[in-house]
């Protein structure tokens, strides 16, 4: 019975350190997990089965580990599991939408400092110059970029200047 205690805690532990090396990114409760079923498998096994089965459990740990990771790559049981969708679509160019430097619109979401704005019809993704712009404020375009624009806020002496 002593044996069969060792034997299930180092097979859980293995599990454990399966799911850790090939589900789980990163060290998880599951990387923890087989540390300590397996650290608790040869403890048990130096304790209570003496040194001898306490090296073997040692042996048969690293071997089993590493048998077990052998098969799973083997059988590419990752490729069964993992994601085969193509992403072939791409994100619209500003430079196609016609809108350049000097063209006015309006905002319509609050740009600190990233948000949407309106110009010539169209909705794109903004950033404002220097300052926080708030939904609905007049905006006008100081330079666009491929995938969004550089805008400021029209304020009243601006709009003489560009009118």
């Amino acid at each position: 019975m002593d044996i069969a205690i060792a034997i299930i805690l180092i097979l859980v532990g293995v599990f454990f350190f399966l799911v850790e090396f090939f589900l789980v990114p990163g060290i998880s409760f599951a990387g923890i997990a087989g540390f300590l079923f397996v650290g608790a498998g040869i403890y048990y096994s130096y304790s209570q089965l003496g040194t001898t089965a306490g090296n073997v459990s040692i042996a048969g740990s690293v071997v089993l580990l590493a048998v077990a990771v052998w098969i799973f790559l083997r059988r590419k049981t990752l490729e069964r599991i993992s994601l085969k969708a193509k992403i072939d679509s791409s994100i619209g160019s500003v430079e196609e939408l016609n809108i350049h430097a000097g063209d006015t619109g309006i905002a319509l979401s609050r740009l600190a400092p990233m948000g949407k704005v309106k110009v010539n019809g169209q909705t794109i993704e903004a950033k404002s110059v220097d300052e926080f712009i708030d939904e609905g404020t007049p905006i006008l375009v100081k330079e666009v970029f491929k995938t969004n624009v550089l805008v400021e806020r029209i304020s009243e002496n601006s709009n003489n200047e560009h009118a």
